[in-house]
């Protein structure tokens, strides 16, 4: 049995020619570690759901699991600064890329002792599967490995219908035909981020973590300025990195842009939840950034931009653009695809935001859990956040594009980004 590659999917292969393209998410696990009853409930989840032996024919656009014995290793990282040590090989996950010429596993597994817990690890190629694919993998195995696989009978659909053909939607496709000017205009009026070597694709990772205050005081700011708080990440990310962008001032090129992906499971097929695959959408935001504009005035001018988007579902219709994309990419050399999304497509950043509260429900007793996530930014962008709502807390992974990016320039972005969140607090 076979699937079909999805539109991002094949745009992502493309990018995975130039750059590993891959995720990471982490599970945090407070009970010692039990190596052996780890490795089994790996290797029992990956097994019993079929996600062994994945094979790619690009030229057919189709991909299939062997669904044969699952022998996978998990690498134990066993360090006296383990935070330190964990870090390093999340790097290293984003950084190494998968061999996907043949039959591989398209999963690798790590997992780092502390003193009274562990974390247990993946670093996955993207074009595999999307982050909620991979949250309930990890809820499965956390769930095997407590010895309650009773409760995993939750039965991964492997090969879903592609639900990206826009010919279906007609609607939708003339309501995007119908954006795509003002889309290229904002592209073409867009600073772009100076890369220092377009030939260096390392992937730094740094990490964030926001209290309950902080999300409290998020959620309330957004509610008040009736906004969502992607609209209010987004806006304040567009303040961190107005600094940055010094050299527009009075050129033709003025907006910052900045991407999000979207989950696109319940807008398509919604009866079929158990989906494993890659189902998204993404839409893009502009604005120049003035000086003198407040932090309130710009999330409503950039909620004005990703209403237009929901209400038109526009991101629903990201296939055309990736279709296009694909086509322009095919016609490079290898040398100028790596120079494309910066002169082409000119994006400073991107967020991916997920809940995990509204995937893996939590039981009174149940021993609590920490979760995080953080994603390769690709040829695409420069710098990607990963925002993961856990319980009444936030993790918030940043990526970043090294030539782009200096060390000094994350840790003043993460400086300007807590201190606004202390500000809207204060208000």
């Amino acid at each position: 049995m076979s699937g079909r590659l999805n539109s991002f999917q094949k745009t992502m292969l493309q990018w995975c020619d130039l750059h590993s393209y891959n995720a990471v998410h982490v599970l945090r696990i407070h009970e010692s570690l039990e190596f052996e009853k780890l490795r089994r409930a790996v290797n029992t989840t990956l097994e019993a759901q079929g996600l062994t032996g994945l094979s790619l024919d690009r030229s057919r656009g189709t991909y299939c699991y062997e669904a044969g014995p699952a022998c996978c290793e998990i690498k134990l990282i066993n360090d006296a600064n383990p935070d330190s040590a964990l870090a390093s090989e999340i790097e290293r996950q984003l950084n190494s890329a998968f061999s996907y010429i043949e039959s591989f596993d398209p999963f690798r597994f790590f997992a780092v002792p502390y003193e009274n817990s562990f974390s247990l690890g993946i670093g996955y190629f993207h074009p595999a599967a999307d982050a909620i694919s991979i949250v309930r993998l990890m809820r499965d195995i956390f769930a095997r490995y407590g010895g309650r696989g009773a409760e995993c009978r939750e039965t991964f659909d492997l090969y879903p219908g592609r639900c990206d053909r826009l010919l279906r939607h007609p609607a939708l496709l003339v309501r995007k035909l119908a954006s795509l000017r003002s889309h290229v205009r904002n592209m073409n009026t867009s600073c772009r981020a100076p890369y220092r070597d377009i030939h260096d694709f390392h992937v730094g990772y740094a990490q964030l973590c926001l209290g309950p205050e902080k999300l409290r005081s998020m959620m309330k700011t957004a509610r008040s300025w009736d906004l969502t708080v992607t609209d209010l990440v987004l806006a304040l990310m567009m303040k961190c990195f107005s600094p940055l962008c010094l050299s527009r001032t009075g050129q033709k090129r003025r907006k910052i842009s900045l991407g999000c992906i979207v989950n696109t499971r319940n807008d398509l097929r919604p009866e079929n939840r158990h989906r494993f695959g890659l189902f998204l959408g993404s839409y893009v935001v502009s604005h120049e950034v003035p000086e003198e504009i407040g932090l309130m005035d710009l999330a409503q001018d950039i909620r004005r931009q990703t209403l237009a988007v929901k209400n038109g579902r526009l991101y629903l219709a990201t296939p055309l653009e990736l279709a296009f994309g694909r086509f322009v990419f095919s016609l490079y050399s290898t040398e100028r695809r790596k120079k494309f999304y910066q002169k082409h497509y000119p994006l400073w950043g991107g967020i991916a935001n997920i809940n995990l509260n509204a995937l893996w429900e939590q039981h009174p007793g149940d021993k609590p859990i920490d979760y995080f996530r953080a994603v390769s930014t690709g040829p695409t962008t420069p710098f990607v956040l990963s925002f993961t709502t856990v319980r009444e807390a936030v993790n918030i992974s940043l990526t970043w594009r090294s030539t782009v990016f200096s060390p000094q320039q994350i840790e003043e972005f993460k400086t300007r980004f807590l201190d606004s969140l202390d500000g809207i607090a204060c208000q």
